[in-house]
């Protein structure tokens, strides 16, 4: 498998009297088709380091790599950019705008990117929420979907922009165990069908259970790496 995303030595302390360390010295490789899971018990930090992989927070120390090329120096411009460029975010509130329709909500990132005609980000859309099962959901608002369609929508909105890389944080944290199991298929199928590289931070064992691969964070520091489900 290809590296798409690699750390090596990240730390995020947070200034005051004592410092607080979120990451210590977090060293992982998220490759090409696989799916990820980060377990620990809650403050452990796994949070933290989805922030930092994600490009949402800055490292004290340490480089993070992207596809070959050191991400640590950019900008800020810059790291929006290449996180609307080749990151897709799940979180577990799905952050749907309510007024928008789910059409609206995953047509959002491809507007905002601008490399389609409104033609083809409508047809795009479309196919993502056929993708997820909700095609004919497309005209209805959040307040008319139940959490499960909702969080697949969220889903399509991540993978509007066909990134290379989708990060979860607790993304089946308000779901039942049904649709806790359609969000797990569809994970599964980004990595092993379309080659994405999906990393989810999760308290859910199910999720943990379906992953190639399970790290495990324990008081800020990354404490053992197990390849399960026949990973390479």
């Amino acid at each position: 498998m290809t590296a798409l995303m690699e750390a090596r030595g990240l730390t995020r302390i947070l200034p005051g009297e004592p410092p607080v360390t979120l990451v210590q010295d977090a060293g992982l490789t998220v490759e090409k088709g696989s799916f990820t899971a980060i377990v620990g018990p809650s403050g452990c930090g796994k949070s933290s380091l989805l922030y930092l992989l994600g490009l949402i927070d800055r490292p004290s120390a340490g480089t993070l790599l992207i596809d070959g090329k050191d991400v640590t120096p950019l900008d800020g411009d810059q790291r929006a950019q290449l996180r609307l460029e080749q990151i897709g975010f799940v979180f577990q509130f799905h952050f749907l705008l309510p007024e928008f329709t789910a059409l609206q909500n995953v047509l959002l990132p491809m507007r905002k990117l601008g490399r389609l005609s409104k033609a083809a980000a409508r047809d795009r859309a479309l196919q993502l929420l056929d993708g997820v099962g909700l095609r004919e959901k497309a005209d209805k608002t959040p307040d008319k979907m139940s959490g499960g369609e909702r969080q697949r929508v969220a889903i399509a909105r991540a993978l509007a922009d066909d990134p290379a890389i989708v990060l979860g944080d607790e993304p089946t944290g308000n779901l039942d165990s049904k649709n806790s199991e359609r969000v797990i298929q569809i994970f599964r199928m980004l990595a092993r069908d379309q080659g994405r590289a999906v990393l989810c931070v999760t308290h859910d064992m199910d999720v943990a259970a379906a992953a190639d691969v399970r790290i495990s964070m324990l008081d800020g520091r990354i404490i053992g790496v197990e390849r399960q489900n026949g990973a390479g």
